[in-house]
């Protein structure tokens, strides 16, 4: 849960050098050009995100293929197709409709999905991949969408070259770069601009420290920039509930990343740390497990998303440490009630699992668990579908299967609606019209 300093690249890595070492990742040399924050967070018209156009000097592979014969489901609207039919030309949906009623390009490959329900794929809004392998293992659990939690040395940057240029290895990835924390630790060596915070005698706490963070993170390529409030629940010696930032160098940190255009994802557990973070203005909550009445209707003034990780908290009540154990039985329930009272509320939510550390947990285990929490089934859906790809910002390109959308689909073997754990086990999963 919210990674910890692991083996650092070397200091002097470049951007340039990151972007071969996704080449690497992909087993391919053609990420060797270079490409720009600004490139990283647009988001085109037509469906066709900036994230599947592949680093300057690419070609980022797609492909075409017509998904046949099973029932479509439309989360935004709810609306099930029988006998549909999804046109995916060049990785963007060009037609949908019942079987019959669309004209099927030429010599396309077909996948035919009688018996089966035709998604869009899913949005993991929270989740740590710093390896190609985490990656793959996102996708096949229909993942075609993610936001990073931030990564120890700027992988999730390079995991993002990879989708771009080989959006079937992984999924289109907004990157948090490294987590803006106190007590950073070998985390500084990611880049030679962050070495000088080392010597900081109170750790990065200073605004002057707090902003070269956030500038060395968006120079680095970063979408999103990760900070906390609080301590973390994952660590027994740590109490969740200790906040490590105040309110003013909360807002330090979103008045740096917002001179970069970018929104900031901030690790809460308190009443008071997560309403200092609303209020310091954050884009979204993580976690939250204690946040209030007030903290919530503030939220829904401000659109705030909460992003609460209940599959995170429920993985702590099984943990073999005891301490672990009990914070996981004592948090679920009170976080599902939070879960409960933010939807009734109108606090926007989006599914994130917090998967890190090689494993990728399901994020229909996340969809299962806002179920159970209260959320009625397709809104429980929505929060990894057109709910996530808002707070993505890329609500014109993915959560749904209509014309200038992803052709990002899943195949389930029957319907959601009725059995939300099939969103656990897609039959067959398609990135930008590959069948991964």
């Amino acid at each position: 849960m919210c990674v910890d300093a692991s083996r650092p690249l070397p200091a002097g890595l470049t951007r340039r050098g990151i972007l071969a070492g996704a080449a690497v990742l992909a087993g391919t040399a053609a990420a060797t050009g270079t490409t720009t924050a600004a490139t990283a967070a647009t988001a085109p018209s037509g469906g066709r995100d900036a994230g599947e156009r592949g680093a300057a000097g690419t070609r980022t592979r797609t492909g075409d293929l017509v998904v046949r014969g099973g029932t479509l489901l439309d989360p935004a609207t709810g609306r099930v197709t029988e006998d549909a039919v999804v046109v995916i030309e060049a990785g963007t949906v060009t037609a949908t409709g019942r079987t019959g009623s669309v004209r099927l390009p030429e010599g396309v490959e077909v996948l035919e999905a009688h018996g089966r329900w035709i998604l869009p794929g899913l949005t993991d809004a929270h989740i740590h991949l710093g390896t190609a392998a985490e990656a793959r293992a996102a996708l096949r659990h229909g993942v075609t969408s993610a936001r990073s939690g931030s990564t120890s040395f700027y992988q999730d940057v390079a995991v993002r070259e990879l989708a771009r240029h080989s959006p079937d290895l992984a999924p289109r990835l907004r990157a948090a770069g490294v987590f803006v924390t106190p007590d950073p630790g070998d985390t500084l060596l990611a880049d030679p601009d962050l070495t000088p915070l080392v010597r900081s005698r109170d750790g990065v706490r200073s605004a002057q420290a707090l902003r070269r963070m956030v500038d060395v993170n968006a120079a680095r390529g970063a979408d999103v920039i990760k900070t906390r409030v609080n301590e973390r629940a994952g660590l027994p010696e740590q109490d969740p509930l200790v906040q490590v930032y105040s309110h003013d160098q909360l807002a330090e940190i979103v008045a740096a990343a917002r001179r970069h255009g970018k929104g900031v994802l901030c690790h809460s557990y308190s009443e008071r740390g997560c309403h200092d973070a609303v209020t310091a203005g954050v884009r979204s909550l993580e976690h939250g497990v204690f946040v209030g009445e007030r903290t919530l209707r503030e939220m829904r003034r401000r659109a705030t998303y909460f992003t609460p990780t209940l599959t995170a908290i429920a993985g702590l009540a099984e943990d073999p440490d005891p301490v672990l154990a009990e914070r996981g039985r004592t948090f679920l329930p009170v976080l599902k009630r939070a879960v409960r009272a933010a939807y009734e509320l109108g606090v926007p939510l989006a599914a994130g699992t917090d998967s890190s550390g090689g494993t990728v947990d399901p994020v229909g285990r996340e969809v299962e668990l806002m179920h159970a929490a209260g959320l009625p089934a397709l809104d429980a859906l929505r929060t990894a579908t057109t709910g996530a790809a808002r707070l993505l910002g890329l609500d014109r390109t993915t959560g749904r299967l209509a014309r200038g959308y992803a052709g990002d689909v899943i195949l389930l073997a029957g319907d959601p609606l009725a059995d939300l754990s099939l969103l656990k086990t897609p039959v067959r999963v398609v990135r930008a019209g590959i069948p991964v």
